[in-house]
């Protein structure tokens, strides 16, 4: 992994500093990050399979894409950016809501986040970077709920923590449309 730089925040989402990704990870320390949705036109998620390779959580199943601002990168725009990094996608992205965690990952890895989450709605097909995707698939949030439930080790930890907030939130951000 190279040295990416990530932004340190405090509870009220106030950065307090920088430090490399990794280092961050390592530590847990509180950190800045983007979460993104991706709905088809049925209401459909677009999950993500991690390319194996990724650094933790190689070939589980997420979110359409998540990942870091860059120090004085604007939430929006490395939520924009990641997901065409990721799925090669550009479709405008709306900002939902914001959360933290801290969750263990597995090789003393520790995601310690304050999470912008985004949602779009849109019928565009990705085009996965392959080391970063290494698959995606659209699915129902009661499937996605019930796969959760029988087979959880299939799944990012930090997706398992938030999916049960995903369809109250997609409800109010359907109605706003």
């Amino acid at each position: 992994m190279s040295a990416i730089e990530v932004i340190l925040v405090d509870q009220q989402d106030r950065p307090t500093g920088r430090m490399e990704k990794l280092e961050v990870h390592e530590k847990g320390l509180l950190h800045r990050a983007i979460t993104v949705y991706v709905f088809n036109s049925q209401h459909q998620l677009m999950l993500q399979q991690r390319a194996l390779d990724k650094y933790h959580c190689g070939g589980l199943w997420s979110n359409t894409t998540c990942g870091h601002p860059w120090p004085q990168e604007a939430t929006q725009d490395a939520a924009e950016r990641r997901l065409f990094e990721e799925m090669g996608m550009q479709i405008p992205l709306q900002p939902v809501f914001q959360l933290s965690y801290k969750l263990e990952m597995g090789n003393g890895l520790i995601e310690h986040e304050y999470g912008h989450v985004y949602f779009a709605i849109s019928d565009a097909l990705p085009t996965p970077n392959p080391q970063e995707a290494e698959g995606w698939r659209y699915a129902s949030l009661a499937s996605i709920d019930a796969e959760m439930r029988a087979h959880p080790e299939r799944f990012t930890p930090w997706f398992l923590h938030t999916f049960s907030r995903i369809p109250a939130q997609f409800a109010r951000f359907v109605a706003a449309q």
